[in-house]
């Protein structure tokens, strides 16, 4: 009997020790060596000026360089799938956005990766609104006066996107479907063809990032009547937003960084506290907010419901605009 007891013991000792090993915090000594940041777009766009700024805040906290490493490709769908696909050890992180993680999915693009189930969610980093931008001569000064316009004047007014099925084209078919106007769609390739026709007087308004439209705003040549996020947002804050004439309308598109699938919680939960911090620093929030860029912030679990809730809702606007991934190409 005395050795059945010293065997249970033992057995027992093994046990607590293994568990004391597993339960050991593999974020410890994280990061040890550099860190690579896929970034789904060029160099230069709000993405990339984003993704270089939260490397920066990480890497004076961590101690280690955050490298970037820019992989564009269609639609940024290229670097989203790469960012699915590396090794899950906390080494190689995405910033991925709320085309690739959302807008695409919602379309029905083929894709090789699943938003919601090949990556490990960090958290949002910062939201980039849009804003309701006319050119000069539409004789509106909020959005209240568009919508009455538009109503007087249906396919009267034009509006350009970077082309079918992205963000600043789903802004104008929400537009239209919740304040009952007919605006026509003109799709281009890219946003740059898009807002030099809006400065022309070619197209009448357009649903663009306000890091491109501001300083022509500010400059007179175009004129912004409120801004697409859902509430005011501090990178503009003397313009109201649309949803305080149109009530339910949301058109920001937002950025936030994420892991591979499998990656240790421990190491995922550190990065999201560290990023939380970076981004609620002064120097963070005033560098953003000057390219019209609102810091955010989130919990990873929220991070993973805004990716499931906002592809139901944008795939809903899809739907009634008979937008399908076809029609995007």
């Amino acid at each position: 009997m005395r050795h059945w007891r010293i065997l249970c013991l033992l057995v027992l000792s093994v046990g607590w020790r293994a568990n004391g090993a597993l339960a050991i915090d593999q974020s410890v000594g994280y990061p040890n060596r550099p860190v690579r940041l896929i970034v789904p777009y060029p160099p230069g766009a709000s993405v990339d000026f984003t993704a270089r700024e939260v490397a920066s805040k990480l890497s004076q906290m961590w101690g280690q360089s955050v490298v970037i490493d820019n992989r564009s490709g269609a639609g940024s769908t290229l670097g989203h799938g790469m960012g699915a696909k590396a090794p899950a050890d906390g080494y190689t992180l995405l910033l991925g956005t709320s085309a690739g993680l959302v807008v695409s999915p919602a379309l029905g693009v083929k894709l090789s990766y699943d938003p919601l189930k090949d990556f490990a969610c960090v958290g949002q980093a910062v939201s980039a609104p849009f804003g309701l931008t006319l050119h000069t001569s539409v004789a509106a000064k909020t959005v209240k006066e568009f919508i009455e316009l538009a109503k007087l004047n249906p396919h009267k007014y034009n509006y350009g996107s970077p082309g079918n099925g992205t963000p600043n084209h789903l802004g104008g078919e929400l537009l239209k479907a919740l304040a009952g106007i007919d605006i026509v769609h003109v799709p281009y390739k890219g946003g740059g063809p898009a807002l030099t026709d809006l400065l022309s007087g070619q197209l009448q308004l357009m649903f663009a990032g306000l890091p491109q439209t501001l300083p022509h705003v500010k400059g007179g040549r175009l004129k912004m009547l409120a801004v697409g996020h859902p509430t005011r947002t501090r990178a503009a804050p003397d313009y109201p937003t649309v949803a305080e004439t149109v009530p339910g309308f949301n058109n920001s598109t937002w950025y936030g960084l994420l892991a591979p699938a499998g990656t240790p919680f421990d190491i995922v939960h550190k990065i999201n506290r560290d990023l939380n911090r970076a981004v609620s620093s002064e120097d963070f929030e005033a560098r953003v907010l000057a390219q019209g860029i609102e810091p955010s912030g989130s919990t990873e679990q929220a991070m993973h419901e805004k990716i499931r809730t906002e592809t139901l809702r944008w795939r809903k606007v899809m739907q009634a605009a008979g937008i399908a991934a076809e029609s995007a190409l």
